[in-house]
């Protein structure tokens, strides 16, 4: 063979190849860029099937000051639950470590740097509970609407748009990263790949606000197999603890910020 003729022969063999890696390369992409609501319901549904649950996290608040500064405080904590009416969470920071501890019966919040604790009857579900403390309580608990049966549908109750944006790396962990605007607030969620579509990452940024804060929860150590004995659930008042009011400085320390934060700022 001439030159020439080797050579035109082995560019078009070189082009060839090189179409069909592209080709294959945008049907792997379209294949994996699925409904972002079929991917948020796959992992609402794999928890919300779970009766026993544990995980930790670390979760960082923002604020913004008058002089539009913007100031990051972060906590870390654990969680486990037992549908439908057995729930603890202890979250610390540099400026709180409580605990809220529900039984099926009694809601018991207790704040470790106070050494008080408040109690309230709050029979019914885990769900019933959330709902009820960010109600009425006015508790900000970003990132339990994670842990709601009806999860999808609250999450999803002002989406405007969502989007699969395509794949993350989430604490070593590869996920398919979501987003999803909704008229006062985005969120981001990154969901772990494969059969246990859990969330690994969360992020809210308010948009109402100038800077944009946001709140970002981190999950790792998930557990679905975490039987706790009855005692995990049941609230025991340390020693010299004292009960205290629902309006007292437990509920204040329950928030991520701490007391005091600059005059005017937002979060």
């Amino acid at each position: 063979m001439r030159p020439a003729t080797f050579l035109r022969t082995k560019t078009r063999a070189t082009l060839g190849a090189a179409t069909a890696a592209v080709m294959l390369l945008a049907a792997t992409s379209a294949a994996r860029a699925d409904d972002p609501a079929k991917i948020l319901r796959s992992m609402t549904d794999y928890l919300g099937g779970q009766k026993s649950l544990s995980a930790s996290f670390d979760s960082d608040i923002e604020i913004i000051t008058p002089e539009l500064q913007k100031i990051q405080f972060a906590s870390a904590g654990q969680m486990k639950l037992s549908r439908p009416d057995k729930l603890r969470i202890r979250r610390t920071g540099g400026y709180a470590d409580v605990e809220l501890t529900f039984d099926g019966k009694t809601l018991s919040l207790y704040g470790n740097n106070a050494k008080s604790y408040v109690q309230a009857d709050a029979a019914g579900t885990i769900d019933q509970v959330i709902d009820s403390l960010m109600a009425k309580a006015g508790a900000a608990m970003p990132g339990t609407d994670l842990l709601l049966t009806n999860s999808y549908d609250e999450l999803m109750a002002n989406v405007i748009e969502g989007k699969h944006v395509g794949q993350g790396v989430v604490d070593g962990v590869e996920c398919e990263h979501l987003a999803f605007r909704g008229v006062d607030t985005d969120w981001q969620i990154w969901i772990e790949t494969g059969a246990r579509p859990v969330p690994r990452k969360y992020v809210i940024t308010s948009k109402t606000l100038a800077g944009a804060p946001q709140y970002t929860l981190r999950i790792k150590d998930w557990k679905t197999d975490a039987v706790a004995d009855a005692d995990t659930f049941v609230f025991k008042p340390p020693a010299g603890a004292t009960k205290v009011n629902l309006d007292s400085s437990v509920m204040v320390e329950f928030d991520e910020l701490p007391p005091g934060i600059p005059a005017g700022a937002k979060k």
